[in-house]
């Protein structure tokens, strides 16, 4: 039997690891660990921690993800994103255990309209994404034996996201603007959780960084559009272009990350996200 220690426990995708666990059989022993159990900018406690439960993996879900908010509060994401998930694989290394990593699309500039490879060049412009791009190059300077998964859009019937929002308005409103020009791929946190607990489940080696998100593409315009029509919701959608709608933060225009590499490395199939998000409204 495994340990397997999940930062960030009771976060949206810790929450959906602990849903699907028991789907993977193997008796393994899970520990959701909240930031006061397991506070990944402090390093001794991280290391008492370790010392005491011995995991054979850490599935790295804590992370500093207010991206408007982290143009003003910089330290705070460096220390979250960069220096927290660089100090988890130098412990990994020093103990032998497997890092399990979520980063972000947000590592990239998105102003060209391809499906975005691993080996593409990574721009972030702004702090979360650099915080987030710094995170993964410290890993992979400590540590060999890492997954690092860059996925987008996440949502679930956990915490606040971009669903559970568009449902509370759309039951508040009858009328809703959303941008129509960034575009991407949403993904349902459950099917990442699940990807995440077959690489333990089939002891996979096949170290490196991967982009997952569901099949597909969309504009938050049309991810919005499917939400209120999947959940019977009426009301008066607009589209508005990103200029309308300013944020501290610039997002990337086009973030469709290319999923070969894992299908082909993990032998996995992956949902169209409009399957995804039908099966998530009939949980909520």
């Amino acid at each position: 039997m495994k340990t397997i220690l999940v930062t960030g426990g009771d976060g949206q995708l810790g929450m959906c690891i602990q849903a699907v666990e028991k789907q993977f059989g193997g008796g393994n022993n899970f520990l959701y660990l909240t930031s006061a159990d397991f506070d990944v900018t402090n390093s001794s406690q991280m290391e008492d921690v370790i010392k005491q439960h011995t995991p054979a993996y850490i599935i790295n879900c804590a992370a500093y993800t207010a991206v408007d908010k982290a143009e003003s509060e910089k330290e705070i994401a460096f220390a979250v994103n960069a220096e927290g998930a660089t100090s988890i694989a130098r412990l990994c290394n020093d103990y032998g255990i497997v890092l399990i990593h979520v980063s972000t699309d947000f590592v990239f500039e998105g102003n060209t309209p391809l499906p975005l490879t691993e080996e593409m060049q990574t721009i972030p412009t702004g702090v979360y994404g650099e915080s987030k791009l710094l995170g993964e190059k410290g890993i992979e300077e400590q540590l060999s034996t890492y997954f690092i998964l860059r996925t987008s859009w996440l949502y679930s019937e956990f915490q606040n996201n971009f669903l559970k929002t568009m449902i509370r308005l759309g039951k508040e409103r009858d009328e809703l603007s959303v941008v129509y020009d960034q575009v991407g791929t949403p993904t349902y946190a459950k099917d990442l959780a699940e990807v995440i607990l077959y690489i333990i489940s089939s002891s996979s080696k096949s170290y490196g960084i991967y982009h997952y998100s569901n099949e597909g593409v969309a504009s938050w315009y049309d991810f919005a559009n499917e939400i209120f029509k999947t959940a019977g919701i009426t009301i008066n959608l607009k589209p508005i272009a990103s200029i309308e709608y300013p944020t501290p933060a610039k997002r990337p225009s086009y973030s469709v990350m290319s999923k070969g590499k894992i299908k082909e490395d993990l032998k996995i199939t992956i949902n169209h996200w409009t399957t995804s998000l039908g099966n998530c409204i009939k949980n909520i």
